[in-house]
């Protein structure tokens, strides 16, 4: 009895407690966070509304841009119903964003490898399916997560010591058998996370190889250049991504640190892609800056 008074069955609510810790810290914390949430919603902003009006950008490379924003929810006490749906929506703007990148590179090794045919091969029907197959892909693997959590019933406390709702920070207060939830888990990541990230290393050491070939020099140095920081990109991704996905399950990492690089990884890549993909696009860079000075004429 001594055990069942200590579990909750059918808890209504959760509390998240942010980073374990550093709670007395947390006000100031929110600013440089508060900062990158800026940087990612205005820079996807931005790269939403340009996309569709320039015409030039309607290729495959830009239209990928215009489906990487995420969207960043935090909350302190909720509905348990309301936490796995923010779990759900996490997870699987995160796998879509996975699914995306393995597009855009594979538009990229395309592009430089078979230049002639880039065009005729992905077409807008060919991009449409693309995007249909990871939406899919995202939701039917990722909605089993929440599924399978609501056969859970019984847990040792209603407190996640997260600052989202993070599948394994709320599997792990289960009171019951949770093996199913964390293969579950291992099966959803390898099989969305590696299989992406696998693919993708292939089409860049790929892209590179035709990058060594190339007979000019300046031609290398630009291709290198603008490759070297895509790469960037996906290393930072899957790395915190692999780190969180891991450390639950199998590292003794100090709280606060795993929670801190949680909540990177899901605010840095946001906030680096239109940076990386948008700022150091000419056309982009171009089309922005007469946006804005129109803008600035009507107002004066």
């Amino acid at each position: 009895m001594a055990s069942i008074n200590m579990s909750y069955l059918n808890p209504r609510t959760v509390i998240l407690i942010g980073i374990p810790g550093l709670q007395h810290m947390q006000f100031w914390i929110g600013f440089p966070f508060f900062a990158v949430c800026l940087v990612a919603l205005l820079g996807n902003i931005i790269l939403l509304i340009i996309i569709p009006m320039e015409r030039s950008l309607h290729q495959p490379m830009y239209i990928f841009l215009a489906v990487l924003a995420i969207f960043w929810f935090r909350s302190y006490s909720m509905a348990f119903d309301t936490c796995l749906a923010q779990l759900f929506f996490i997870h699987a703007l995160q796998c879509m964003e996975s699914g995306i990148l393995l597009a855009m590179a594979l538009d990229r090794y395309i592009a430089i490898c078979d230049p002639l045919r880039h065009t005729s091969i992905l077409t807008p029907s060919v991009l449409g399916r693309m995007v249909v197959i990871v939406a899919i892909r995202t939701t039917v693997l990722v909605g089993l997560l929440p599924i399978l959590i609501k056969r859970l019933h019984r847990f040792h406390s209603t407190v996640i010591a997260h600052s989202y709702c993070e599948h394994m920070a709320i599997v792990k207060l289960a009171a019951e058998d949770i093996r199913v939830n964390n293969t579950c888990g291992l099966f959803v990541g390898f099989t969305i996370l590696g299989f992406d990230m696998i693919f993708i290393l292939i089409s860049y050491t790929l892209i590179f190889q035709a990058v060594l070939r190339l007979h000019q020099k300046k031609a290398r140095l630009k291709a290198f250049n603008t490759r070297t920081a895509h790469i960037f990109v996906f290393l930072e991704f899957y790395i915190l991504a692999f780190f969180s996905f891991f450390s639950h399950r199998f590292g003794h990492i100090v709280p606060s640190t795993h929670i801190l690089l949680s909540t990177i990884y899901l605010l840095v890549p946001p906030a680096l892609n239109p940076i990386v993909y948008g700022v150091k696009n000419k056309v982009i860079r171009k089309r922005v800056a007469q946006v804005l000075l129109l803008n600035h004429g009507s107002q004066q």
